[in-house]
């Protein structure tokens, strides 16, 4: 067996175990290089719980990989960006949440890669963004401004305009993420608008705190408003 068919099974069988979250601890035992091929492999699993779990596993490796190689960090975050090229060739899924998520687990990659991650929504040429026309592909990449928000807000609340498109987002997951990270960067602004959708009764399908969370657009709402205070 290959090495990379060895360590691709070694953490699907992590990933793909009740227990994943404490045995993510297991991957601390592989370089970080060798788990990144592995990792963006496993965003496409079959399994919906795997698919989301790489994304944790995959900011736990990227804070590793940039701590002790800043520079290996960039050359991965710029192969991400690669993948959200139409020009490469691949196919984008799945890749905004492991951006999100090794933003999330290293402020030094949040510094320098967070504007690339909110110009997927931006939508004029103005702000020069790289506007995703692929509202599914969206989803991924408003759900990672939401963990971006929650734990590094002032690095989203440049995008509150593009955000505040985000509501009038035919689809109800764009809808749903963009009024929670408007939330979570406390946009006052957007008081008004989320208030007229806190009913919004369109179900969503989420990954949040870890779990698997079947919800609402409204609740999702809901929560933006509380946040708002």
């Amino acid at each position: 067996m290959s090495r990379f068919r060895s360590v691709k099974k070694t953490v699907r069988d992590i990933l793909a175990d009740d227990d994943w979250q404490a045995r993510l601890a297991e991957l601390d035992g592989f370089r970080p290089a060798d788990l990144v091929p592995p990792l963006l492999n496993l965003r496409l699993d079959r399994l919906e719980t795997v698919r989301w779990r790489s994304a944790t596993a995959f900011g736990l490796t990227a804070a590793r990989m940039a701590e002790a190689s800043m520079e290996k960090a960039r050359v991965i975050m710029r192969t991400l960006m690669w993948y959200m090229n139409e020009e490469s060739g691949n196919l984008g899924w799945g890749i905004p949440l492991f951006m999100a998520e090794a933003m999330v687990n290293s402020g030094r990659i949040a510094e320098e890669f967070h504007k690339i991650l909110v110009s997927y929504i931006f939508c004029d040429e103005e702000c020069d963004g790289n506007f995703l026309d692929h509202p599914e592909l969206r989803r991924d990449v408003y759900w990672g401004l939401v963990r971006l928000a929650e734990y590094r807000p002032e690095l989203v609340a440049h995008g509150e305009r593009f955000l505040m498109v985000g509501l009038d987002d035919p689809d109800a997951y764009n809808r749903a993420y963009a009024a929670r990270v408007l939330g979570l960067i406390k946009a006052e602004g957007a008081r008004t608008r989320l208030e007229a959708l806190k009913d919004d009764p369109a179900g969503i399908r989420t990954f949040h705190h870890r779990e698997i969370l079947d919800t609402t657009v409204g609740e999702l709402v809901r929560a933006a408003l509380d946040d708002l205070g």
